[in-house]
């Protein structure tokens, strides 16, 4: 198993009413509501988080890209990239990721990614993604129906760029460059690559295509999630496809204590912050193009796991604690049922990358840290075993040596 440290980088002092009042959280936020020096503060807590993560053994440390979003203020994540990339030493850094479409010129990503990677030594995983409708179509104007072949194009060059020995022209429908030649180049031969997705059929044809890792990054939880996951699997073995467990990641609130009764004190509140302030209106949600008809018809005949009104109460905050861990939404109490629970997830599920979400909503810093260490320390060593027969080409190499001799696994099963 892997464990990736994932934030949304969430702004921690929204108005209690917000989730009430505000129409939608993404696109038209009220910037007003803001502090800029309370922003300040909330980055320095996810970077702090992180750095602790690393010394604790993650695997990698994960961002990703929103715009325009009151709850994951990460319009450049390769710039707290930057930051990890050179105060970190074991974790790989994930980009999940940067979005091609939004770039002119793309190779512009090219060259970020391999600044990282440089940085840190070795050990960048490029996620790449097509862009949630608010962050592509609205809130950078990128027509729906133009998205996924202008995400091809991008990755086209920026894949060139990294292996040509000299500079070539590239001559696209979206981008026309005369000379392509990248300072610095990478230092990984081959970067891990890994694309998010929702539970469109032609994300799955990419992924299956060039074997990249399959991004799941839900905050619904495993009764939500379970019929696109179980449906990419099906997918996937149908194409003939790699159906190891490694190329599935899978995003998990994790609210570790040392009592149950501690953990629905300390997270409940803040759980509930995550997911009540979260609004999305309606007609950001799914414009025209964005989806074909065929994905459109796949969501459709999937099985149904969790009513509408339960998840209408989840998305309002109106679920009891623990039946937002009953729904899968979170997995939380000690770290024996932390474990148990993770253990039948990934199990159950064939998720070999494991994305958790160790700080939520406005959860304080200090409950974050020790979620950190109870998860690291009591829950982590039980579950490395599995899937470690399985090849994993999707963290970086550097990344899986430094773990393994820091924290003592087995090196041959981590780099097999």
């Amino acid at each position: 198993m892997r464990f990736h440290w994932f934030a949304q980088q969430y702004y921690t002092k929204l108005p209690s009413d917000y989730g009430d009042t505000v129409r939608s959280g993404s696109v038209t936020p009220p910037v007003s509501v803001a502090d800029p020096a309370q922003v300040g503060a909330d980055y320095h807590t996810y970077i702090r988080l992180m750095q602790q993560a690393d010394g604790l053994g993650w695997d990698s440390l994960l961002l990703n890209e929103h715009h325009q979003m009151s709850l994951a203020m990460t319009p450049s994540p390769n710039l707290i990239a930057a930051i990890l990339a050179a105060t970190t030493e074991n974790a790989a850094i994930a980009l999940c990721g940067n979005s091609l479409a939004l770039y002119n010129p793309p190779v512009r990503v090219a060259e970020e990614i391999a600044m990282l990677d440089c940085l840190s030594g070795g050990r960048v995983i490029s996620g790449i993604v097509f862009g949630t409708p608010m962050d592509t179509a609205f809130s950078y104007g990128v027509p729906p129906i133009e998205l996924r072949e202008r995400f091809h194009e991008a990755r086209e060059l920026i894949l060139r760029s990294w292996k040509a020995t000299e500079p070539f022209a590239f001559n696209g429908k979206y981008t026309k460059l005369r000379y392509v030649n990248p300072w610095p180049r990478p230092v990984q031969q081959e970067i891990p690559m890994w694309i998010p997705g929702t539970g469109s059929v032609e994300t799955w044809d990419v992924v299956n295509e060039f074997d990249y890792c399959y991004g799941y990054l839900s905050f619904s939880g495993k009764q939500s999630a379970e019929p696109i996951v179980k449906g990419f699997w099906d997918y996937t073995a149908g194409q003939g496809a790699n159906m190891n467990p490694n190329r599935m990641a899978f995003t998990q609130v994790i609210c570790c204590a040392d009592t149950d009764e501690e953990a629905e004190r300390e997270y409940a509140d803040a759980v509930k912050y995550f997911y009540r302030q979260n609004p999305t209106a309606i007609e950001f949600a799914t414009p025209p193009g964005y989806v074909s008809q065929q994905s459109i018809r796949a969501n459709l005949e999937r099985g149904k796991t969790i009513s509408a009104a339960e998840r209408e109460q989840a998305t309002r905050g109106e679920l009891d604690f623990w039946e937002y861990d009953r729904l899968g939404y979170i997995i939380a109490g000690t770290p024996e049922r932390v474990e148990q629970r993770v253990r039948e997830l990934v199990t159950e599920l064939r998720i070999g990358q494991l994305i958790t979400c160790m700080h939520v909503g406005n959860l304080p810093e200090e409950v974050a840290a020790k979620n950190n260490h109870l998860f690291a320390t009591q829950v982590i060593p039980k579950l490395r075993d599995i899937w470690s027969d399985q090849e994993d080409r999707w963290t970086p190499k550097v990344s899986q040596e430094r773990i393994a001799a820091k924290f003592g696994a087995d090196a041959a099963a981590l780099s097999a």
